[in-house]
């Protein structure tokens, strides 16, 4: 995108008023979407986003400036207006951009823009059908296939000269049932960092059947009673309430300025013994996967707790300063217009021992969250608020009658301690997670898991 000699004569301005640290961030992406509602295709959308970034660091003072100008003398303004804003001063920093290839762990098939819109509409097709023939009381339904072409480059004064492509695909589906009057929504929205040879693995009139199903499960549904009960969190998804109340309080972006609920304390035990986290970008085609961050630093494998004990956090360079302690592949940006920071990649609960028959039968009565919806948290605090999409109430040790409109309200730190069975069945869900840099792609996940106690919002 950008030559290395210009980057070079980019990042000398950068850092002429006596900055320590400046990297350049530059970026072409080309978003695609194919939108279907009421059995027809409603919109194809081609969005472009194109431009570059300036950041500079002088101890722990940082500043960024953007432009969509990624000439030679569109960059050069950038730099000096990075630099002017930093303060006075002067810098002698001899830089020399080495290109580093760090490899591809993620490889692509069949890249979507090979494909015709004509291909891609029968795919989508598939599930949106098979969502709207489910059953007579599917009301609506849409769906969307999206498709992602990111490409990026890395410039330091560090002498780091690095590109990456990231190329990703996701399906949405969601269905509306009404029964007596009363209307649910269902939804189903797999993604990966893949081309479209993920429908060779996910088979899209399943993705519809799924949200369909759902749809019509809760529509018929009495609503939740509300109290403190045992609950068993479904795999998957259901990993969002690790990634809310718990994964966002381990960013360096709130330990280094002592605004998370677990600043300060490493090595010790913050979670029971059968939790093991991890948070890792290098799963090969998952969609949170990265080969190299925003920042340039190769992708990892971090556990966050083991074993109930925690050993670490996700760190971005900047929040590394503050905390003396290096980056970990964590730095994470929605695009060039945002300044990166430390955030989650594909963060899960590990596997644990335990059977899903005997986590469901060792509760007299509770509820079966199969599937989580969106929440919020304080990651100060680590309070949360998240919905149920589909629960179940289990009565003597068995799955009975669905219900709808439940929420488990809690706090991050309570829950991990109470999760006392973990099954073996993990899996992945994916969605999109809202920080200060933007919307960017992560997995959760986690095997099936009992909490022992927790607070259920309902009726």
């Amino acid at each position: 995108m950008i030559s290395r000699e210009i980057c070079q004569r980019v990042l000398h301005k950068a850092v002429s008023t006596g900055a320590d640290y400046a990297e350049i961030f530059a970026e072409n992406t080309v978003n695609h979407s194919i939108r279907m509602i009421a059995s027809k295709v409603d919109a194809i959308n081609d969005a472009v986003v194109a431009g570059a970034s300036v950041r500079v660091y002088k101890g722990l003072r940082s500043v960024m400036a953007s432009t969509i100008d990624t000439s030679e003398a569109g960059l050069l303004r950038c730099a000096e207006q990075a630099a002017e804003a930093l303060g006075q001063g002067s810098a002698q920093i001899d830089i020399v951009l080495k290109e580093r290839l760090f490899g591809d762990i993620h490889p692509i098939k069949i890249v979507p823009s090979s494909m015709s819109n004509k291909e891609k509409i029968g795919v989508l097709k598939e599930a949106y059908f098979a969502a709207r023939e489910y059953d007579p009381c599917i009301s609506q339904v849409s769906g969307t296939l999206l498709d992602v072409d990111h490409n990026i480059l890395i410039a330091s004064t560090e002498g780091l000269y690095a590109q990456d492509r990231q190329i990703r695909t996701r399906m949405a589906i969601s269905a509306v049932a009404e029964v007596n009057g009363e209307s649910q929504t269902g939804s189903c929205s797999p993604g990966r960092r893949m081309g479209m040879e993920m429908f060779d693995t996910i088979d899209p009139k399943g993705i519809g059947l799924k949200a369909a199903k759902q749809a019509v499960i809760m529509a018929g549904a009495g609503y939740c009673p509300a109290g403190v009960m045992p609950v068993a969190i479904g795999n998957g998804f259901g990993g969002v309430i690790f990634h809310e109340a718990c994964g966002h309080s381990l960013e360096a972006s709130a330990v280094a300025y002592g605004q998370s609920q677990f600043t300060g304390k490493l090595g010790q035990k913050i979670a029971n013994e059968k939790v093991t986290a991890i948070d890792d970008g290098t799963i090969p085609n998952a969609w949170g996967s990265i080969n190299i961050d925003d920042e340039g630093t190769p992708a990892q494998k971090n556990v966050l707790i083991e074993k109930g004990v925690l050993k670490s956090y996700m760190i971005d360079k900047f929040n590394g300063r503050r905390m003396g302690m290096a980056s970990t592949g964590s730095s994470r940006r929605q695009s060039y217009a945002y300044t990166p920071t430390s955030r989650m990649t594909n963060t899960y609960i590990a596997a644990g021992d335990d059977k899903n028959e005997d986590i469901i039968a060792s509760m007299e009565y509770g509820l079966f969250a199969k599937q989580m919806g969106g929440g919020s948290v304080n990651p100060t605090t680590g309070e949360f608020n998240f919905a149920v999409n589909e629960g179940y109430i289990v009565r003597n040790g068995k799955i009975c009658e669905p219900v709808r409109g439940a929420s488990l309200v809690g706090k991050g730190s309570d829950v991990i301690m109470n999760i006392d069975m973990v099954g073996s069945d993990l899996d992945m869900g994916q969605g999109m997670c809202g920080s200060s840099s933007g919307s960017i792609p992560t997995n959760v996940g986690q095997p099936m898991i009992r909490v022992s106690s927790i607070t259920v919002g309902g009726r």
